[in-house]
């Protein structure tokens, strides 16, 4: 039986896997595909440690973040000591290796370049990686220069706590992984009946959902979540355009599928704003 080769986007699709440490594409779990399309196409430095060996593959960003001397993406050979970001903030990555994701602000971030080290002040965030059965493979790191204090950020420095409602499972993933990148605390559920479950139980300052979702729309979903909380704050994606939310009459913000990286973070800075 042919097995078809697995499909990348952008830049994981040019590289020739077969030649690093993590072997031939064909064999991969479908978690490592997913979240190295992620990461090799992310404008954001980010590594990820996977397997029990400690493979680390790291994107065009986080190279360049290191230094001039630091090898160039994608990586994925077993390195000799973990990567300086997993060093300087090694127990939330043992955090996460453990199934929890973590943070570590302000950590200082030692790069070896000819002449000594170059150190960098550095938010780190550390999202594990699972299986179907929901072991953990790997840790994604993500990186971002040190936040101001909060009382000079129009974000808390914390950041947001974030309910993702989205059906398509892979755009779910995605979506979580760059508010993560972002610094916004996350969770994703796919449909509006577990999303309330999380609205109750989980103290979120923001609703990121689909309109269109099996079952209860996201409006109605918003409307009857805002009841609940009043204070909420609601963001729509909708591939629909405006045409579902022009009766909506409650404050929100709204994304057109599909948006930029730089809208996103637009939505999320004006409802910072007003947490």
């Amino acid at each position: 039986m042919m097995i078809e080769a697995p499909k990348f986007s952008g830049v994981a699709g040019d590289i020739d896997w077969s030649r690093s440490a993590l072997g031939e594409p064909a064999q991969w779990p479908h978690a490592l595909r997913l979240t190295l399309d992620i990461v090799l196409n992310s404008p954001f430095p980010m590594l990820l440690c996977w397997g029990p060996q400690r493979i680390v593959v790291f994107n065009d960003a986080y190279a360049a973040f290191a230094g001039p001397s630091h090898p160039s993406a994608p990586g994925a050979k077993v390195p000799p000591m973990l990567p300086a970001p997993l060093e300087a903030a090694y127990d939330a990555f043992e955090q996460a290796l453990a199934g929890h994701t973590a943070q570590a602000a302000r950590k200082t971030v030692s790069f070896i370049i000819p002449g000594g080290p170059q150190t960098r002040d550095c938010d780190l965030h550390f999202t594990p990686v699972r299986d179907e059965r929901q072991q953990v493979l790997g840790v994604l790191c993500s990186l971002a220069p040190a936040t101001q204090p909060a009382a000079e950020s129009a974000v808390p420095a914390a950041g947001l706590r974030i309910l993702v409602v989205e059906d398509n499972l892979d755009s779910q993933y995605l979506v979580c992984e760059m508010l993560r990148a972002f610094g916004h605390d996350n969770d994703g559920v796919a449909h509006a009946e577990g999303a309330l479950e999380k609205l109750a139980a989980g103290n979120y300052n923001v609703l990121f959902t689909d309109v269109s979702l099996p079952g209860m729309s996201g409006v109605e979903l918003a409307r009857r979540a805002l009841q609940a909380n009043p204070a909420l704050k609601v963001i729509f994606a909708s591939g629909y355009g405006d045409a579902l939310l022009r009766q909506v009459e409650f404050p929100h913000k709204s994304l057109q599928k599909p948006y930029e990286i730089e809208q996103l973070q637009k939505v999320l800075a004006e409802v910072g704003a007003t947490v």
